[in-house]
């Protein structure tokens, strides 16, 4: 399977609390929120297609635990929603080393030695494993070099303030585009092929 990650981020980089200001998960950030009021029918068909096209999903240990609150705590019956179809009908992994038994029915989870388990997957017949969110898993895919496409939803708007999704200081990659397209309240996509080291001049 191909991993890929999809993250939903500001024009600065946030990728922090897009849905929503959430406490347990959020404290103290009280700009979350900001990818909603930009929302519109073809990119939410859009981002909806891309979850569809799963096979299976990786999720860090916080997404893991605020997606199951909402798409899993509660039996969810509308087979026409997108999210609700495939995150509930495709197998899903959480990289944790604190999840022990997992409730989210067709969670496998991932600790110990998570470089080789990701390459096991990887090496599974199939089409996507996808990431969403999961910033500091992302993270840690990119610097391990397992990350082989990259989607950034980049929304219109500059926060100045929360988690962004790449370090002040990390690994360099240079990236092949593989799509782009624009949606109209000013929604870009940008889907990237990460291809070793840049070239400086």
């Amino acid at each position: 399977m191909k991993l890929i990650t999809n993250t939903q981020i500001t024009v600065d980089g946030v990728m922090q609390a897009n849905g929503g200001n959430n406490p347990e998960f959020d404290p103290g950030f009280d700009r979350g929120g900001w990818a909603l009021p930009l929302g519109e029918a073809e990119s939410e068909t859009y981002i909806g297609d891309y979850y569809q096209r799963a096979d299976a999903f990786l999720f860090g240990r916080r997404t893991y635990e605020l997606f199951a609150g909402y798409w899993g705590g509660v039996r969810r019956d509308d087979v026409d929603d997108p999210f609700v179809s495939s995150l509930n009908s495709r197998p899903k992994f959480v990289a944790s080393n604190t999840i022990t038994h997992p409730e989210w029915t067709d969670t496998t989870v991932l600790s110990g030695d998570l470089e080789s388990a990701i390459r096991e997957l990887k090496a599974e017949p199939g089409g996507e494993l996808q990431v969403h969110g999961s910033g500091q898993l992302i993270r840690w895919l990119l610097e391990h070099e397992l990350v082989d496409e990259m989607t950034l939803i980049v929304f219109p708007v500059i926060v100045g303030g929360g988690t962004r999704l790449f370090p002040e200081q990390g690994r360099d990659f240079a990236l092949d585009l593989l799509e782009s397209r624009t949606f109209p309240t000013g929604i870009t996509v940008q889907t990237y092929r990460p291809t070793g080291r840049p070239q400086y001049a």
